[in-house]
């Protein structure tokens, strides 16, 4: 029963996170449920174990049919890969706890910026190109790649609104940019997971095949539909990231 309930959200997981992110505010929250008295590191591990499949098939997916600046993209993946290792050594060290309570006031910035700029992401205008355009898309890949892997809720809603708001793409090609370096930092962090014995591979199989299904069909609705239909998900996945966040951080663990 446990192995059913937690690939039926990995399935549910992959489908948001291929829209926009936020794939973790499924996951996660089922694996504790499931598994309340297992280690939370065991829990992480399993997530990045199963959602770094459905990131990745979500970036192929997109890369069939959206223009990705490749010369931009892949140096960035690798600093998001190098700095969610460093994120997540860095936590080894210092509490992430005094994010933990500015996340929901973050969100809430990103949240109302995003309304109140009513044509935000529905046209693709890069702002950059050549090598500045690489030196931004690496500025945010290193940066939100520290985050991931040093606290990790709406790592893939901040890079999707990164991309948006700094380098001026539309909602859809920042969802596409944003599953390579989400993809590049989730196997950071299983890396580490998984050399300090954190993954239940047994788990991970069932539920990355479920991760993979589900991020499939969400990739497919957001091409179908394009910008305007990512941007009204953005926004539902940043107000659940914003209740989560506030819970967590003011009602449970104040």
């Amino acid at each position: 029963m446990e192995l059913l309930l937690v690939t039926a959200a990995s399935l549910f997981a992959g489908f948001v996170d291929a829209i926009v992110g936020g794939g973790g505010l499924i996951l996660v929250p089922a694996l504790f449920a499931v598994f309340p008295n297992t280690h939370p590191a065991t829990l992480f591990g399993v997530n990045k174990g199963a959602s770094v499949w459905g990131t990745a098939a979500a970036t192929l997916q997109y890369a069939r049919r959206v223009h990705m600046p490749w010369h931009a993209l892949l140096p960035a993946a690798a600093l998001a890969f190098a700095g969610s290792m460093l994120g997540a050594w860095t936590v080894t060290v210092i509490s992430p706890d005094f994010l933990r309570r500015a996340l929901p006031l973050i969100l809430l910035g990103v949240l109302a910026y995003t309304l109140a700029r009513k044509e935000l992401g529905r046209q693709h205008a890069p702002r950059f190109t050549g090598r500045r355009e690489a030196l931004a898309a690496a500025s945010l890949g290193v940066t939100i790649g520290f985050y991931d892997g040093f606290f990790g809720p709406g790592t893939g809603s901040f890079f999707v609104f990164l991309f948006v708001r700094w380098l001026g793409y539309d909602f859809l090609h920042a969802s596409a940019s944003a599953k390579l370096l989400n993809t590049a930092s989730n196997l950071a962090a299983l890396l580490l997971f998984a050399w300090k014995g954190h993954v239940w591979w047994h788990y991970v199989l069932a539920m990355a095949v479920a991760n993979v299904a589900g991020s499939l069909l969400g990739t497919r609705l957001a091409l179908k539909h394009g910008s305007g239909f990512v941007r009204g998900v953005f926004i539902l996945v940043v107000s659940a990231l914003i209740l989560k966040t506030t819970y967590d951080a003011w009602m449970r663990g104040g």
